[in-house]
């Protein structure tokens, strides 16, 4: 039985609690959190759980086997080495720390303690994003590009950027589905709120190849738009997250070349026309998995936990 103790019970921290609670070979044993009316709240549902109002008091229980953090970012690497430096396996909230030194550092502890260090990057659980895996393997073909929008109006984080919010689920999606690592990155931003960190950005990936990857995040946007462009050879996705069933779709569409046009006697238009044709065939929605990402995230990572073995957004991806 792997014990866990979950720091923070604010926006997340109950969803964490929740399923974890529901994980065979998990209990949750303690919940931290400074304020005495969330700790009353847990103490309410869950009878049995201990309750913390110092995050050192909760680490330091040797009752305890991991830890889940679900705390501001500013917090995310003291807490996490904290933990670690106990022999505690992790599992943090996106993104691992505010520097990506911090979070060679923290990559580094785990290895060094022989402990499990995840990253909460949800998504990657989701039927949704799965089922992309399995498509880009076999459906895609060679893949031209990758073009996600991720807006909305809120909510302004004071510690961090909208990338460091709102791209970090994207970049965990790229990361898993794509087979390729971005040799360049580009990044521009913009702030319109005094003292406040950028509220819009755009992220350009290059690859080695032909692949470019471009990343829309806001959080200044008049409407809430999840959407994801996959082009290929072969096929084509469109993955929307706010669709209520049919989030992914493979469309059978995109641009042939046919051989050769050697003749001199074709003008630079016929040519291209000989070359060039055009592909809109059928549309299909694949079946999905519907189980709660989260659900599957905590089965995965007490999982791993109990077999001594990386999760799928383990530090090295966090990183």
């Amino acid at each position: 039985m792997i014990r866990l103790g979950v720091v923070g019970y604010g926006y997340w921290g109950p969803n964490i609690v929740r399923n974890f609670a529901e994980v065979p070979g998990c209990q949750v044993v303690a919940v931290c959190d400074m304020r005495p009316e969330r700790l009353a709240a847990v103490r309410s549902r869950f009878p049995a759980v201990k309750t913390f109002a110092d995050p050192n008091e909760l680490v330091s229980d040797r009752r305890i086997d991991a830890v889940a953090i679900v705390t501001p970012v500013s917090t995310h690497y003291d807490l996490t080495m904290q933990a670690l430096k106990a022999g505690k396996h992790v599992l943090v909230e996106k993104p691992l720390a505010s520097t990506s030194e911090e979070a060679a550092r923290l990559v580094d502890e785990a290895e060094r303690r022989g402990v499990v260090l995840s990253v909460d990057h949800t998504f990657v659980y989701t039927g949704a994003v799965r089922k992309i895996r399995e498509l880009m393997a076999t459906e895609v073909g060679d893949i031209y590009y990758y073009d996600a929008v991720r807006v909305n109006l809120g909510l302004i984080q004071h510690d961090v950027s909208v990338l460091w919010d709102l791209a970090v689920h994207d970049l965990a999606i790229m990361d898993h589905v794509l087979p390729l690592q971005p040799c360049a990155v580009s990044a521009t931003g913009m702030s319109h709120l005094a003292g406040k960190p950028e509220n819009i950005a755009f992220l350009t990936l290059f690859f080695d190849n032909h692949l470019i990857a471009h990343l829309h995040v806001n959080w200044l946007a008049p409407v809430k738009v999840r959407r994801t462009l996959i082009g290929g050879s072969r096929k084509m996705i469109v993955y929307d997250d706010l669709e209520p069933s049919e989030k992914v779709k493979v469309y059978d569409k995109g641009v042939t070349i046919n051989g050769q046009a050697n003749n001199g006697d074709v003008t630079g238009n016929q040519r291209y026309r000989m070359l060039v044709d055009y592909r809109s065939g059928d549309m299909f929605a694949p079946q999905l998995d519907i189980t709660e990402a989260l659900t599957t995230e905590a089965r995965h990572f007490i999982s791993c936990v109990e077999g001594g073995r990386p999760t799928l957004t383990d530090g090295h991806a966090g990183l």
